[in-house]
């Protein structure tokens, strides 16, 4: 998902925030676990009425199996990236972390390969934005990003 962040008053440039799709929201996470903790419940007691006395471990074991992993993807899609693109700097942030800082009129915007990769580069420094995104948002990516550093390197003020 791509969303522009508006910017301040005053402020001159733009904000990209991107985030992985999600297919469903908190709630449906947990009732989609509930479901299937309830399923494996069921018929760890039906094999525990029949004879089967590990049957409620089993259980037991796959229901925090299925409950990590379901954290784990929940947790995956909270991952994104921040793009800032301003008069004097493109900034890339995943986290708290800038991995990649330059001058708008020197960063080049690259679709790379079959999947459409966009890549960011200065200076023989590269960064890949946006590679949770679909085939679709990466092209569209590309484009916002075309878009917002010709304004930025142009209004700039400077000579060339």
């Amino acid at each position: 998902m791509i969303e522009v962040v508006p910017s301040r008053s005053g402020d001159a440039g733009a904000q990209l925030r991107l985030r992985p799709p999600r297919a469903l929201t908190a709630r449906q996470f947990r009732s989609l676990f509930a479901a299937l903790a309830g399923a494996m419940w069921l018929v760890a007691g039906l094999g525990w009425l029949a004879g089967n006395v590990f049957a409620p471990a089993f259980a037991l074991l796959h229901s925090a199996g299925v409950a990590l992993a379901l954290r784990w993807v929940w947790r995956s899609g909270e991952r994104g990236e921040e793009i800032a693109i301003g008069p004097g700097t493109v900034e890339v942030r995943r986290g708290a972390d800038a991995v990649f800082s330059a001058h708008p009129y020197w960063v080049r915007v690259r679709v790379e390969g079959d999947d459409g990769r966009v890549t960011l580069s200065s200076s023989g420094r590269r960064v890949e934005v946006g590679a949770f995104l679909g085939p679709a948002e990466r092209s569209q990516l590309a484009r916002c990003l075309n878009e917002f550093l010709a304004a930025a390197a142009h209004g700039d003020g400077r000579n060339r």
